[in-house]
């Protein structure tokens, strides 16, 4: 039998100050359950970053919160806005990523951004977003002529033409060079300056280190951790890692909050001398990540 669950509600007086709430987010396809009761607060002009594996619900989340799919039970308000009833006025509120471009690759680069400018009631300058994108020099080439990195540039170009309040990032910077990421996290701090609410979703762990400033992580359809980047998985999983091979060849190691003490105390015992394949780690996003969601994958092993 299919479980029983409430019907959707809508939060009827969300925080002013907040650009997306969720409460007891759930949905369901027959007897399988992609998001499990999941709660989320996003502050306006705030960048966060939605983390998890492939599977874990976070493009099931997203989609709801855009409008796309509905839910089987929970409160959700988007820019104060339920989005099973977000009209016209309020999708004009926000912009989009998608995973898969959606452009018509017969345009021309301007001819795309003049097009999709009249849909809006306050756009943005079209050069003034071919620069900001940085595609100054393929203003006039066909969308279909691009790299897969130019065409999505071209994606992240449609999102911000209708100055978005809330901007959706789905994986934005796959197939981006090292130089055109950098210049994208530009781009995105640069949005957030002028007060844009961003919700991220990203493999890349340290685009989200770099950019987030709250995250949550998903698994199984469930948050297992949520808070600001730099406290992720708590004061232990930040404490630095000391390793190194002692004098009879086996590996060492030590969590310390006094990294360079212990490495001067081994120095010491050596004779002066540094220990063999000395390392002093501190932990980054994706350490800390990979930790939290193998801690939770072997919590639910024993417990099944």
């Amino acid at each position: 039998m299919t479980p029983e669950v409430p019907m959707p509600t809508t939060l009827t007086n969300p925080d002013a100050d907040t650009a997306v709430r969720v409460r007891g987010l759930v949905k369901t396809y027959g007897n399988t359950t992609v998001v499990n009761g999941i709660d989320i607060d996003i502050a306006r002009g705030e960048t966060f970053a939605l983390l998890g594996p492939n599977g874990a619900g976070k493009s099931t989340t997203v989609e709801i919160l855009e409008g796309f799919r509905h839910r089987t039970a929970g409160e959700v308000s988007v820019l104060g806005t339920d989005p099973v009833h977000g009209g016209l006025d309020w999708k004009a509120r926000l912009g989009i990523v998608l995973q898969s471009s959606n452009e018509i690759a017969s345009h021309t680069v301007r001819e795309q951004l003049r097009y999709t400018a009249q849909l809006y009631p306050n756009p943005r300058r079209v050069e003034d977003v071919i620069a900001a994108v940085g595609l100054q020099s393929k203003a006039t080439s066909r969308v279909a002529k691009l790299s897969g990195g130019q065409r999505r540039r071209v994606d992240v170009a449609l999102s911000i033409i209708g100055r978005p309040e809330l901007l959706f990032l789905d994986e934005p910077t796959t197939g981006f060079d090292p130089e055109a990421r950098q210049e994208f996290w530009q781009l995105i701090r640069d949005l957030k300056d002028e007060g844009t609410t961003i919700l991220l979703t990203t493999h890349y762990l340290d685009e989200a280190a770099q950019l987030g400033d709250r995250a949550a992580i998903i698994l199984d359809g469930r948050i297992i951790d949520a808070g600001k980047i730099t406290e992720l998985g708590g004061p232990e999983a930040r404490t630095p890692v000391v390793r190194w091979i002692d004098p009879d060849g086996v590996e060492r190691e030590q969590r310390t909050l006094q990294p360079a003490a212990l490495v001067a105390s081994l120095v010491a015992e050596g004779g002066g001398a540094e220990p063999n394949r000395l390392e002093v780690i501190q932990p980054s996003l994706e350490d800390i990540y990979l930790a939290l969601v193998r801690q939770t994958k072997g919590d639910l092993n024993d417990n099944a």
